[in-house]
């Protein structure tokens, strides 16, 4: 159990990557870490792409970001309803600005990107969506997991062990 201090963000809107959001839960959770499920209203269903549902524990304007060590992004089409939420783009700003661990898988991107703390940044993602990491002035590889600095990203759910891994690694060492 070597997260077990560890609290962890884990932002969720409608129509989330099942998987993407599931599987790193679940593993932190094995870990010992405390996972809270962080939507725009607390005690909300949400359903991901394929229908699996998760309830929010609490809302985006409820929590601190500095009461925590992390912060997870999942992919689907949710990151598109995410990053249009002020409360959401200052979570990522804060847990950037402490470097606290940030993981992003697929279409995750988005919500860094319009948080504007992609610059200088090496990262991956869906392919789809490469265009729009480079135009904000990250370096982009079609690698299964990045790790740069504090920013771990992922790019589909095959590379779930993969990101998972070098995530648990990056908040071990935090």
């Amino acid at each position: 159990m070597k997260l077990k201090s560890k609290r962890i963000i884990q932002l969720v809107s409608h129509d989330f990557e099942d998987l993407e959001l599931w599987y790193p839960v679940l593993r932190l959770r094995e870990e010992g870490a405390t996972v809270d499920i962080v939507g725009e209203k607390a005690g909300e269903k949400y359903i991901g792409k394929y229908g699996v549902p998760i309830i929010s524990d609490l809302s985006f304007d409820e929590i601190t970001p500095n009461d925590y060590d992390a912060l997870l992004v999942p992919g689907g089409w949710s990151p598109d309803l995410l990053r249009r939420f002020d409360h959401v783009l200052n979570i990522v700003k804060v847990m950037d600005e402490h470097k606290k661990p940030i993981g992003q898988i697929c279409h995750a991107g988005w919500v860094l990107i319009s948080a504007k703390i992609l610059t200088g940044k090496r990262v991956t993602s869906t392919p789809g969506i490469k265009d729009d990491m480079e135009n904000a002035g990250a370096t982009w590889v079609d690698e299964p997991v990045v790790v740069d600095g504090h920013i771990i990203s992922s790019r589909r759910p095959p590379d779930l062990p993969d990101y998972m891994r070098e995530f648990i690694k990056v908040l071990s060492q935090h």
